[in-house]
């Protein structure tokens, strides 16, 4: 029997590719619009644990060390096109040192 493939993603922390499984997804909602087409709510960042909530995702491993890598690169915000306030950044390390 074939064994099944796993995933890999890339943490943008550590810049090492890993199993899905062992990183946390860290997820910005698409931008809500109006009949116009005009953006009326800008989307939030957030920790999705499941894996599974829509929008453009990054990875990044289950320390506190990787995102803090990835605070001083500033890879988040290249990565989601957006200035990332620091409230966010804060409530992410909390999260993840609760994993």
């Amino acid at each position: 029997m074939k064994q099944k493939k796993m995933p890999l993603r890339k943490c943008v922390g550590c810049n090492e590719m890993k199993e899905k499984k062992q990183l946390v997804r860290i997820v910005k909602a698409p931008d809500s619009t109006n009949e116009q087409g005009e953006i009326v709510q800008k989307g939030e960042i957030s920790v999705d644990l499941t894996g599974k909530k829509p929008g453009r995702g990054a990875y990044v491993c289950r320390d506190t060390a990787c995102l803090t890598a990835a605070r001083k690169a500033r890879r988040l915000e290249k990565t989601f096109s957006c200035k990332i306030p620091e409230e966010v950044y804060i409530r992410l390390e909390e999260e993840l040192g609760q994993l």
